[in-house]
């Protein structure tokens, strides 16, 4: 089918990197519109670099494309210069496949992945002609998704969706969509195809719930509005990962892309029970896929794109119970083929570091620690099962193995830190060049002596976390803590081998603000997004003075969702979302914290989470 472009060659010639919106690509999928029922278009509400690099936008857009009445298509936020363009020549946006307006679909479905990604979606909206509140849509609009793991706090976005699908996007969609066509057949109202898909479960549609507040602005009750639609949504999980399809032609873009290689899923969730990591509960249980699959799968995936990385994607992958198998094979077979591979998420061990010295090219690289916190103490407190020894064994093993670059990843702002407990960032920086010296003869060290990269990122508590209780330091607390991390840096004997960088106070508050938010936060949203914030997730664009503004002008105040001390009771914006951990579990976890107490991991010992009611993955014990 031959498509005509939506933009012309004059406005393609005068924006960066036009390949963003032509299309065409290696395997996307084009289909006759006259064949199909339903036209379902998949945004992922950042540039097309990211959104490219989304595996889970890849596996919903092959699984929607291998129904033979559904049409899948993409689209991505235009980067600033084609915005002000569509702006001015009112060009509505459109799909890449097949060049059409979105407003002529029949859904929409917004990928969430990280909070300050909020006024991107108003930015699709408003450039697609789709009015920005869900209550003033209208029947020839697209029905508005929204999915991902900010959907598991919905609230703050919750004005301008119709729909949130909680948890895995596998389960529920085929169902929804047979609602939609019966409601398309029978030509009934928006409102009652709604209740209808509020009724399948796992389907959050906002305009059928309502939130009562106490005085003090905390929330009083929340409740469904009519008695036939769930007061509880429960997540939707892939509960036979093993027979779960994945997609072995993905789209190959034509520019390079934040992940530009072949990534293959070699499991979902997380064993490790970090207290500040949401998506180790929300993703729970682990459930490992076969490992004769993935052979097979990562082998297709790389035949059909003709790409020179494969990356096996999990949270830790070190913990899949096939991963030497697995990465054998792979140095075998890609070896052949000149085709490098990545193994991201390692703990590094022994076994780690020999598949490391096995792939292509990977001495050239760092290697990568996340200690999360200095002191061993802070490491207790946050659970994350790693200790000293462990970081400074690591570190020998890999000097003796040849690489002389680490890269270490740090958490400022975490409940209970002290000053001791942030200068031991600096100590355990010199601890690590103290051991390549130790390890590593003058003759030996080709390339130049030790380098190491220590990086801080500001705490933001998250939902669904056991830190979801924890007051948030403020811009001025983080800025003090990098200074301290920067002068104990300073004063160690190494610190001329060890670079210091940290992230940004302002867009981590305001990150804060979202990630807890409820549906008062929508108003600050929108009124951002009305005087010109888009791309907040991208420092040159961020404008924190605009945003503290609005917060004045409305009368909200920040420290409410980010300071303010939560008591064990409150009720929380998102806790009508069941993730399959218990709030009573995660209270437990909130005192062992506070109490520097450990949590081992699910496959040495079972913490009662929750999880085990799906009874699946590593709770029957599969993997261990």
């Amino acid at each position: 089918m031959s498509v005509k472009l939506a933009l012309s060659d004059d406005i393609l010639m005068n924006i960066e990197k036009p390949a963003r919106y032509i299309g065409n690509e290696i395997n996307c999928v084009v289909k006759n519109r006259d064949e199909i029922d339903i036209r379902f278009a998949m945004c992922f509400p950042d540039v097309y670099e990211i959104g490219m690099s989304h595996i889970g936008i890849q596996i919903l857009y092959d699984m929607l494309n291998k129904y033979d009445d559904v049409w899948c298509e993409r689209v991505y936020s235009p980067w600033v210069d084609l915005d002000k363009i569509m702006r001015e020549k009112d060009i509505k946006l459109f799909a890449l496949e097949s060049q059409d307006p979105i407003k002529e679909f029949d859904f929409l479905g917004m990928t969430l992945q990280y909070e300050m990604c909020y006024t991107n979606i108003l930015q699709v909206l408003d450039l697609s002609g789709i009015p920005l509140l869900a209550k003033d849509r209208g029947e020839a609009d697209p029905i508005v998704i929204g999915g991902g793991p900010c959907a598991y706090n919905p609230e703050p976005v919750a004005d301008f969706f119709d729909i949130f699908y909680i948890g895995e996007g596998e389960t529920k969609y085929r169902l929804l969509l047979d609602i939609y066509k019966e409601h398309k057949k029978n030509h009934t109202s928006r409102y009652e195809f709604l209740v209808e898909a509020a009724k399948l479960g796992g389907l959050y549609v906002p305009s059928l719930y309502e939130t009562e507040y106490n005085e003090d602005g905390t929330i009083k009750a929340f409740y469904p509005l009519r008695d036939d639609i769930p007061t509880k949504i429960e997540k939707e999980i892939v509960t036979d990962i093993k027979a779960a399809d994945y997609p072995t032609a993905p789209v190959v873009p034509f520019i390079k892309c934040t992940q530009d290689r072949a990534v293959v899923e070699i499991q979902r969730g997380c064993i490790r029970g970090c207290r500040f990591c949401q998506a180790g509960q929300l993703y729970k249980p682990v459930r490992e896929r076969d490992v004769d699959f993935l052979k097979e799968k990562a082998m297709k995936i790389l035949e059909s794109t003709g790409h020179e990385e494969v990356s096996l994607s999990s949270l830790s992958s070190s913990d899949y119970s096939k991963l030497e198998e697995l990465t054998d094979y792979l140095i075998d077979e890609c070896s052949k083929r000149y085709i490098n591979i990545s193994l991201p998420s390692l703990r590094i061990d022994n076994y780690a570091l020999d598949a490391f010295g096995k792939v292509q090219d990977v001495k050239k690289s760092s290697l990568t620690f996340a200690p999360e916190a200095g002191s061993q103490r802070m490491r207790n407190v946050i659970n994350k099962g790693l200790t000293e020894d462990d970081i400074l064994n690591g570190s020998k093993m890999a000097f003796e193995r040849g690489w002389n670059k680490v890269k270490l990843y740090f958490m400022l702002g975490l409940p209970g830190e002290t000053t001791d407990d942030i200068e031991e960032i600096g100590v355990l920086c010199d601890k690590i060049a103290r051991v390549y010296f130790d390890t590593v003869p003058k003759e030996k060290r080709v390339g130049g002596p030790v380098q190491i990269t220590a990086s801080t990122s500001f705490f933001i508590p998250k939902p669904f976390t056991a830190f979801q209780w924890a007051s948030m330091n403020t811009k001025q607390d983080f800025l003090n803590k990098a200074y301290i991390t920067r002068t104990s840096i300073l004063a160690q004997l190494n610190q001329k081998r060890i670079k210091y960088n940290w992230h940004e106070a302002d867009v981590s508050v305001m990150e804060g603000v979202f990630a807890r938010g409820d549906r008062k936060i929508g108003a600050v949203i929108l009124e951002a997004y009305r005087r010109g914030c888009i791309y907040d997730a991208w420092g040159e664009f961020y404008n924190n003075d605009v945003w503290l503004k609005i917060f004045e002008d409305l009368g909200i105040d920040i420290g409410f969702y980010t300071t303010r001390q939560r008591s064990l009771d409150e009720i929380f914006p998102w806790d009508f979302i069941d993730c399959g951990v218990s709030k009573q579990w995660l209270k437990n976890e909130w005192l062992k914290s506070k109490e520097e107490t450990v949590t081992l991991n699910c496959k040495k010992q079972c913490s009662g989470c929750g999880a085990s009611k799906y009874g699946v993955g590593i709770c029957v014990g599969e993997g261990r």
